[in-house]
């Protein structure tokens, strides 16, 4: 996923940030996508595609569909593109522009999706309204974003809730907004969407469930939070050693003994 300004992204373009949302999306991807499919001969827009991690998963699940993922970011859509021949699927189109912006008519598009986008921009209800008018009438949108201020964990630390809070707190510096997914319901009712229907998604993890003890726990929110570590130093937030505890007590919550929670939310609206 990449916003309309690639500079708003808080947690940046390195291999790695790549490599994170790679394990999420693979990670997550029954809990958020076991109802994510789109009818053969649909033509489907995918909003902020980014370095395609979500974009795999839709082709997948919606072989007969026809996808047009965009993207402002030359270098995420190169990634998406590599990903997508990769595994093979011939059904994704990618193009370049700005989500405020869209290169398409009105009532193109038969589907609209867009997953972790709307936390990173500064007006989402622009971004909505945008994403509205390119759908055709009776056409969906389907949105996914996360909620920060619905993790919870133990062993509970003060440091890793703190170092949340920064996360949180230069995101919405940045010009985002990191609890969007408790908003989507007023965000989608007031751009004009009809029907509109949220579900959460809540993420439980205990040593039962290693895969995502592994793959969302360590390698997606943790790594999440660990990634902003020198914006938080730096802009004097946090010590070096009190950040470093924080995320020593996250990853504390992955071993024998600790859980970790946290609440995802799909919304689906009509135009």
């Amino acid at each position: 996923m990449t916003p309309g300004d690639p500079a708003r992204y808080v947690h940046g373009h390195s291999k790695r940030e790549a490599v994170r949302l790679s394990d999420q999306a693979g990670t997550l991807s029954e809990l958020l996508h076991h109802d994510t499919s789109y009818p053969p001969g649909s033509l489907v827009f995918e909003a902020g595609c980014g370095v395609g991690a979500q974009t795999r998963i839709l082709s997948s699940k919606s072989r007969g569909a026809r996808i047009i993922s965009l993207d402002l970011s030359p270098l995420s859509l190169s990634c998406a593109r590599r990903a997508v021949v990769a595994e093979g699927w011939e059904n994704v189109t990618f193009a370049r522009g700005d989500i405020h912006h869209l290169p398409f008519r009105e009532g193109s598009f038969d589907h609209v999706f867009i997953c972790f986008v709307l936390e990173h921009l500064a007006s989402p209800e622009k971004a909505l309204a945008s994403l509205r008018q390119v759908l055709k009438p009776g056409g969906t949108l389907t949105v996914i974003e996360g909620d920060h201020g619905s993790a919870f964990f133990y062993p509970e630390s003060r440091y890793a809730a703190e170092a949340i809070h920064c996360l949180e707190e230069i995101q919405r510096e940045m010009g985002g907004n990191p609890r969007i997914g408790r908003e989507l319901f007023p965000h989608l009712t007031s751009a004009g969407f009809k029907g509109v229907q949220v579900s959460p998604r809540q993420v439980y993890v205990d040593g039962s469930r290693p895969g995502l003890v592994e793959g969302f726990t360590r390698q997606t929110f943790t790594a999440m939070v660990e990634g902003v570590r020198e914006k938080v130093v730096l802009g004097g937030k946090m010590s070096a050693e009190d950040f470093d505890q924080g995320i020593r007590d996250l990853y504390r919550t992955s071993e024998s003994g600790g859980t970790f929670c946290y609440t995802f939310f799909k919304a689906v609206g009509a135009r």
